[in-house]
């Protein structure tokens, strides 16, 4: 549950019209995409894997269907999500439930969850020192009758920079945005608040190739 939360805020620009989506990695259709997580110390201890379906163009709008699924180093299922992401008018949207997913256990299995759609914006033109938007995400559970929801905000993101980064998959020209998020955990009325400081690294046209928090990190590996 802590590597989940430490990644809750592991969360793309440069098409003008929707035809340029294509290239995002979310809107590959068919395509699976593998990041390593990384812990405070540099380890690797689990990898993120997303599986991309039934991708659309209707009326300048791209949208697809994206499973994710987290596993730790031993290669056990932590958690799954699922989710719809969007690019419309040259800006790119992921669905915030993909920065929470749903823990895999006996006793989650059994969970019905609710979650608003809330998209998580990444303009088609930025640059050093712009400010891009906030993002909100409000889910709830009922886990074996008992209520739990989670609030989380994504807010004071900004472009610090210009950086190329390589990975076992490839280079990119990344912009570096940093970001803070604060978090309500509510179970049985009780709320515990969890704030955390970010940084992403996402290539234009492609999407976020690295993430760094105090807990850790992800870096894309594979693209198949």
């Amino acid at each position: 549950m802590k590597q989940i939360f430490a990644l809750a805020c592991v969360l793309i620009a440069a098409c003008t019209y929707a035809q340029d989506c294509k290239n995002y990695y979310y809107l590959q259709n068919n395509k699976t995409v593998e990041m390593s997580i990384y812990d405070k110390k540099g380890d690797v201890n689990g990898r993120l894997v997303y599986t991309i379906s039934g991708v659309t163009n209707s009326g300048g709008l791209t949208t697809a269907n994206v499973q994710s699924q987290m596993f730790d180093k031993k290669g056990k299922t932590l958690a799954k999500a699922s989710s719809v992401m969007k690019c419309n008018g040259g800006i790119m949207m992921i669905n915030m439930k993909m920065t929470m997913p749903i823990p895999q256990t006996e006793q989650s299995s059994q969970a019905n969850v609710k979650a608003e759609e809330f998209y998580l914006e990444y303009p088609v033109n930025m640059g050093k020192g712009d400010e891009l938007k906030e993002g909100t995400l409000s889910m709830d559970m009922e886990n074996n009758g008992i209520p739990q929801s989670v609030n989380m905000t994504i807010f004071d993101r900004k472009v610090e920079d210009k950086e190329k980064i390589t990975t076992t998959a490839g280079s990119w020209d990344c912009y570096k945005i940093s970001y803070k998020s604060k978090m309500s955990i509510k179970m049985m009325g009780v709320g515990v608040p969890v704030n955390m400081e970010g940084t992403e690294w996402y290539a234009p046209g492609f999407g976020v190739v690295k993430t760094l928090n105090k807990h850790g990190g992800t870096e894309i590996t594979s693209i198949k």
